[in-house]
Formats: structure tokens, sequence, C-alpha cells
């Protein structure tokens, strides 16, 4: 029988974000704590829907905005890491890389009882390194990589990349990538950043990005007979009013197209029974 999986997932970034990116001052501070106001409104939303998400949240965020992640967690939502702090870690060394994943984790253990079993990339851009301390420290799957849209996959690790030879790909190891997209955050899409060297027009109609992000599940279900779609959110991005609506019609969208929405862990191991195929 046919099963299209919906995993909604939501990077609790808050302040954590702006901060990595040098924005201090008092403006894209209040910009990322809009995030604690709006994930009250989005766990309201998911509680009327009986659905069951994942939300990265980095250590900052947790240890600076305490009660709203305890929130998250009592609605029976899955905690995945996202980085001690919102750097990300391609710009860390080794040392720094593992010293965050450690020190994030106790904050997650902390708050839920047991280590994450899933981790997100701040920014999407993993180190040489990150799958090898991923293994290490008994992580289940990655979301960060855009290898496939519909299907999980393994994680690769000593891939040899260079401009003048063939790619020289490493060996497939036991960590399950949930792969991601750019297309299908809405970070890209609705914000608007200026800063000295960029600018990120955003500040798209929430109603072409919902006929957007439900046509890649309508593909999906023309595609394949059993598939997973993973899409990714910002509270401080999606909790804004007409957006608020979108997500509601997409998510309504969906279950008439008959979705299943499931944690990333849940979908992961799902995928894992089938014979990871």
């Amino acid at each position: 029988m046919p099963r299209h999986i919906v995993c909604l997932s939501f990077d609790f970034d808050a302040i954590s974000g702006f901060i990595a990116r040098g924005m201090t001052t008092p403006t894209p501070i209040s910009r990322g704590e809009f995030g604690v106001t709006a994930s009250a409104r989005i766990l309201a939303l998911l509680a009327r829907h009986r659905i069951e998400t994942t939300w990265f949240i980095p250590g900052h965020t947790l240890e600076s905005f305490p009660e709203s992640c305890r929130r998250v967690f009592e609605a029976g939502h899955e905690i995945g890491h996202h980085g001690w702090t919102h750097v990300p870690p391609a710009s860390l060394s080794r040392e720094e890389e593992e010293a965050g994943l450690l020190r994030a984790n106790i904050a997650i253990e902390k708050l839920t009882g047991q280590r994450a079993r899933g981790y997100r990339s701040p920014s999407w851009d993993l180190s040489p390194h990150t799958v090898e301390l991923l293994l290490k420290h008994g992580f289940l799957y990655d979301s960060s990589m855009m290898g496939d849209d519909y299907r999980p996959y393994r994680a690769r690790q000593g891939d040899v990349i260079a401009l003048e030879e063939p790619a020289i790909f490493g060996a497939e190891t036991a960590l399950v990538e949930m792969p991601v997209s750019w297309t299908l955050d809405d970070y890209p899409h609705f914000e608007f950043v200026r800063a000295r060297n960029t600018l990120l027009p955003g500040l798209k109609p929430a109603s072409g990005v919902l006929e957007n992000w439900y046509g890649d599940f309508d593909y999906m279900t023309r595609l394949t007979d059993w598939g997973i779609i993973t899409y990714t959110f910002h509270p401080f991005v999606i909790g804004r009013g007409h957006r608020m609506l979108m997500l509601e019609q997409l998510i309504a969208k969906l279950a008439a197209k008959g979705a299943a929405f499931l944690t990333m862990e849940a979908a992961a191991r799902e995928w894992l029974a089938r014979g990871a195929t």
C-alpha cells in the first residue's frame, strides 16, 4: 500500500543565527526573539492537527530560552541537534566541532533525558569531519545534504573532491542521510536580510510558495509508492501571520492527499525497517 511521509522540521535558531553572523545590535536580536513568540503559535497549530514534528535546536537556544524549548519537548516533538552555536562546522576545527557537539548534547540530554538521535548542520554546511564525529557520538541520522529528494540514503565518508580530477567517492557509512533542499526551506523564500556583503531579498508571496511546496509532495506521490519529503521552517520566519495561514493550508492539503506525518527519527527508522531501499 502506498505510503508518503511528511517530516515537518523546525530549526529553532532564535537569536543564535544572527549572533553567528556578527549581527548583535538590538534589532537583529529582537528579530530572533520573535521566534520565541512564534514557537507558541506553531505548537498550538501542530496540537490542533495532532502532528508530531522534529525541532533542531542549537545549544545556545536551549540555554537562552529554556522554557520555550521545554514546551516543545513536552508537546511530544523530537529534539534534534543543531550545533551549540549557529556557526557552520565547515568553518570550525575538528576539536571545536566536537566540543560543540558534546556541549549541545549535554543540554539536550538535560531537557529530554537522552542524547539527540538526529543532527542538522547550521547553514547545511558539513565539515570533512562531521560524518565521522556523528558516528562516533551515536547519531542515527543527519539532515544537511541534498543528494536525493524523496529517499534517505547512507552518508559517505572520505570523498576526495578536486577541481582538475574526477571525484573519488568514499565509503557509505551507517549514518542515515535525510535529505533537505533550499526550495523546501522557508528562509530563502521569505526572509529579507541586508548584511555588509550580501542581500537576500526574500518576502515572496506565501501563495506561490504554498504551490511549490505542495507540488513537490504531489510529484512524490506520482513518482513513488513510498517516500519521504522534509520541509524546513524557522519559527521567526514561518510564524508571521500570513505564513501561519499558509502553513495551515499546507498541512490540510497534505493530509487530504494522504500524507503520513512523522518525526524524522521515526521516518529514518521506517526506512531502515524497509531494508534501507
